[in-house]
Order: structure tokens, then C-alpha cells, then sequence
């Protein structure tokens, strides 16, 4: 029997960890898994955006906690999960989210540039896909959604450490997959197109650089981050139950060129 369309996305039940979960297309990973009905439990290192995030996830008639945290720290994946099932009881769905981009050009890179972005967009995914699995072994389920980037499949001359991190976050995907699918969890990721958010105005601003990236996109224009909002329900939800180890790339086409 085919389950009802709504019963396939429903999210209600789920508790959702999502790292960097209050501030840019975090809060729309947020804001799309608690329309769903899912609990969310967010960890960042500030407490920027935790009022209005609290505000959208009470909206939908859901439960938020948050943690401060900075995520690179040792054992920090640990306390947070520990902190999240303490809070919630359960932890079905993980969203490692939180990452950082450094500009440079290549002989000007500082190794502590380097080491910052590595920690933050691929270390700390691994330690928390890591403590994230042994919760979610117990119960034989699970969704565990990285998120890449444009730059998984593509160079970068100018964020190297990016580039790298993002492209280790499809290799992590893959082997977090293969390993957890006999146990009935799943791992995918994101990799987002050119989305209007801080992190992309310095190349939007730059007439340039804009005009080409925007001749690069078939649906010719930046996307909002709302429309990153529906496969991240649709990876979270029983909906994706025999997808994994996939990358979804939500890029207007982009890739296509």
C-alpha cells in the first residue's frame, strides 16, 4: 500500500540537531524541518538570530533548544548530542550545516586559515555524523544531511580550504552511507547553487563576476534561500528511505554548463 503524500513528509515525532541552525541558510534548514513538525535543537557559537529562530519554530507550533558552542572544540559533538537527547529524549535527524568561507589569494593563505575552515566545514561533520550514529544505531534509523556546496564538484583559485572542505564533505556522504544503510540510516547531502545570502554579496556586488555566474545558470537568476527548503524535508523525511549516499545539487542548472 502506498503511503498518503502527506504521511511520506511528515516530520512530526522527529527531533532534528542542526549545527549553525539560527543564522543564514541555517535558520531556512530550521525554519523547512519544524513546518514539517519536527523539534529542532540548534547549536552555534553565538547566540546571533536564537530570538527570531525561536520565534519561527514556536510559529509552526514546535519545540526549539539551543546550545552555545563553539563546534570545533574537543568533545563538542559529544556534549551537544548528549545535551540534545538529554533534552528532547531522541535524535532522529542531523543537519551539519555550519561552515565558513576565507578569500584569499594563494601565496597570501595563512595555515590558520586553512585549519579554520577544515575544522569547521569538515572535522566538526564527521565528529558530529560520528556521535549523531551511535544514538541513531540504537533505534536502526536515521537521516544524517551534510551540506556541500557548488565548489564539492568545482575549483575555487580563491578559497582553497572551501573548495577542499566541500569536496571531503561528498567523501564523508559517501562513506557515512555505505556504512549505516544495513542499520536503516540514511546520509546525503545539499549542495546549494548560488544562493543570496552574506557569504555570496562580495561576488554579487562585483558587476563581473556576477554577470558570468548568472550566464552559468540556466534559470538565470540567485536563488533564494527558501528554495533549499524542500529537499532538505524531503532528506529528512521517510520520503528519501532508499536514497543514500546521494548528493542533490539545488543550482538552477548550474552544473549543467
Amino acid at each position: 500500500m502506498i503511503a498518503d503524500s502527506n504521511e511520506l513528509f511528515d516530520l512530526r515525532g522527529n527531533v532534528a540537531l542542526i549545527t549553525g541552525g539560527a543564522s543564514g541558510l541555517g535558520q531556512y534548514y530550521t525554519k523547512a524541518l519544524a513546518s514539517a513538525g519536527a523539534d529542532i535543537f540548534i547549536v552555534s557559537r553565538t547566540d546571533k538570530g536564537w530570538k527570531e529562530t525561536e520565534k519561527i519554530v514556536s510559529n509552526y507550533g514546535r519545540k526549539v533548544e539551543f546550545i552555545q558552542q563553539d563546534i570545533t572544540e574537543k568533545d563538542a559533538a559529544k556534549k551537544t548530542v548528549s545535551n540534545c537527547v538529554n533534552k528532547f529524549g531522541k535524535l532522529n535527524i542531523l543537519v551539519n550545516n555550519a561552515g565558513v568561507q576565507i578569500r584569499n589569494n594563494i601565496l597570501d593563505f595563512k595555515d590558520s586559515d586553512w585549519l579554520k575552515v577544515i575544522n569547521i566545514n569538515l572535522n566538526a561533520a564527521y565528529f558530529f555524523s560520528h556521535e549523531a550514529a551511535k544514538v541513531m544505531l540504537k533505534h536502526h534509523s536515521g537521516k544524517i544531511i551534510n551540506i556541500g556546496s557548488m565548489q564539492s564538484f568545482r575549483a575555487g583559485k580563491f578559497i582553497f580550504p572551501y573548495t577542499a572542505s566541500k569536496h571531503g564533505v561528498i567523501g564523508l556522504t559517501k562513506a557515512y552511507a555505505d556504512a549505516l544503510a544495513p542499520e536503516g540510516i540514511q546520509v546525503n547531502a545539499i549542495a546549494p547553487g548560488y544562493i543570496d545570502t552574506e557569504m555570496t554579496k562580495v561576488l554579487q556586488k562585483n558587476e563581473k563576476r556576477n554577470q558570468e555566474i548568472l550566464s552559468h545558470i540556466p534559470e538565470n537568476h540567485w536563488a533564494g534561500p527558501s528554495e533549499l527548503m524542500g529537499t532538505v524535508i524531503y532528506l529528512a523525511s521517510k520520503a528519501s528511505n532508499y536514497v543514500t549516499g546521494s548528493t542533490i545539487a539545488v543550482d538552477g542548472g548550474y552544473l549543467l554548463k
